[in-house]
């Protein structure tokens, strides 16, 4: 017995958008659409987008999500988006960097504001 996969919910105000930002800009594949629900895959990483009223404001630190993709040759993996990255508003991507506690990240702002992290496992900074 063991866990196969974590994949996170994310609220977003307007599902269209979010769907486009996924699959255009990150390059994931749309799997199945409806009216407030999207799911969406790649690789073996899936997320699940879920419209909520356009009233909630998701800016809001206290609604602010994030979630962590680990991945294989992460600059690699940066590279094959940088152009698409390129394009956003300044301030929604941190091209990648080496944290102190031994990972190589880059991370990616969503159309409403959840933090996307992409990180592989490097030999710690001395």
């Amino acid at each position: 017995m063991r866990l196969h996969q974590i994949t996170p919910f994310v609220p977003c105000t307007l599902l269209v958008r979010q769907v486009a930002f996924y699959r255009d800009v990150l390059g994931f594949t749309l799997g199945f659409l409806a009216d407030n629900y999207a799911f969406l895959r790649r690789d073996d990483v899936a997320v699940r987008l879920v419209e909520v009223d356009k009233t909630v404001d998701l800016d809001h630190p206290e609604r602010q999500g994030s979630f962590y993709i680990d991945v294989h040759d992460i600059d690699a993996v940066y590279t094959s988006m940088e152009q698409r990255l390129n394009a956003l508003p300044e301030g929604r991507v941190r091209a990648p960097f080496n944290q102190d506690y031994g990972q190589r990240e880059f991370h990616v702002a969503d159309e409403d504001c959840t933090l996307v992290f992409f990180g592989e496992g490097v030999a710690p900074s001395a």
